[in-house]
């Protein structure tokens, strides 16, 4: 049967965390109606009031009434932006979204969204995924939530969460696969020409992203690091690189980051494996060695610290490629 699909948007929402739902939904409705087979979707944008909605960005979007709050429903998308704010508000608004919520089979938000959600009470106790720089103010604003700020989405019964903007197309791809199987869901994902249809455990941003947003004093390091995998990189080299002395370097190092030098380094080295593993059939242990790891052992060992999984796993998959060799 056709799903219902709901995305809710209000002034100032994010106009990416409208349209990339509904892109998602609308990529699986062309793919299935290429293969002759009836439209799995029935999306729309709905929002309070009849105006034409204006988003953030200055494109104002054509959106249908609020529905009944009692009619049945699939799955009900929460957008997010800073006009969530004002939503989160709006007490007749909260009340439509929580009866509306018991009437649908399951509830998502998309990077801001959450403060929508969590204002109507519908995330109490559970873990919560929302944009990395609004994850201290939504924990200190509703402290019966248990935000975490790395997953890109999160799923709790019949709620699910996710981080900013492109995070959102990940969760919905995530829905997909959950109604139509991973094959439907991976060859949306390549119509989209998403790099990769991440899981929702997956880290919002890159390891050197993440180190460097406390200040640059170490930015040409990590690219030097990146670059150097599989030299020997003890605390000595990575001092003597940064123009430091040994003490001076670690301590800088780790106020500046967060991370000691040498979690720095098995975090950079995870990531380059991750990325060979997806994009090519190389044999693992080689890999491991290219990556700086000193036996295939050592990187399954960091893997499992980093990744709670196997290189082999991740490869079976993630991969890109047509075969898969260890």
């Amino acid at each position: 049967m056709t799903k219902v699909i709901h995305v809710l948007a209000f002034p100032n929402a994010q106009v990416l965390d409208v349209t990339g739902p509904l892109q998602v939904f609308a990529s699986a409705n062309d793919l299935m109606r290429q293969q002759g087979q009836a439209l799995p979707y029935a999306v729309n944008v709905i929002a309070a009031g009849a105006e034409p909605v204006l988003t953030s960005a200055g494109l104002a979007l054509v959106s249908d009434p609020l529905p009944m709050a009692g009619a049945a429903c699939d799955t009900l998308v929460i957008a997010g932006g800073w006009g969530v704010y004002g939503a989160a508000e709006d007490v007749a608004l909260l009340d439509w979204v929580r009866q509306k919520s018991a009437h649908s089979r399951r509830t998502a938000s998309v990077c801001t969204g959450a403060f929508l959600l969590a204002a109507a009470g519908l995330l109490d106790g559970c873990r919560v995924a929302t944009h990395w720089t609004r994850c201290e103010e939504l924990a200190l604003k509703y402290p019966q939530l248990q935000v975490e700020a790395n997953p890109i989405f999160i799923q709790q019964g019949a709620m699910w969460t996710s981080a900013g903007v492109t995070a959102g197309i990940d969760l919905c791809l995530a829905l997909v696969e959950e109604d139509l199987g991973r094959a439907v869901a991976l060859e949306v994902a390549r119509h989209l020409v998403v790099f990769l249809k991440r899981p929702g455990g997956q880290s919002q941003f890159s390891v050197t992203l993440s180190l460097q947003r406390s200040g640059s004093r170490f930015t040409e390091l990590h690219a030097w690091i990146a670059d150097s995998l599989a030299k020997d990189l003890n605390i000595s080299t990575l001092a003597a690189q940064a123009g430091m002395s040994e003490r001076s370097f670690v301590r800088h190092y780790r106020a500046e980051t967060g991370q000691t030098p040498a979690r720095a380094v098995e975090l950079i080295r995870v990531e380059t494996a991750r990325q060979r593993l997806a994009d090519n059939d190389a044999p693992i242990k080689r890999i491991a060695l290219q990556c700086g790891f000193k036996c295939e052992e050592t990187m399954r060992r960091s893997f499992l610290r980093v990744m709670a999984v196997t290189p082999q796993a991740y490869r079976e998959r993630f991969s890109r490629t047509s075969s898969s060799t260890a």
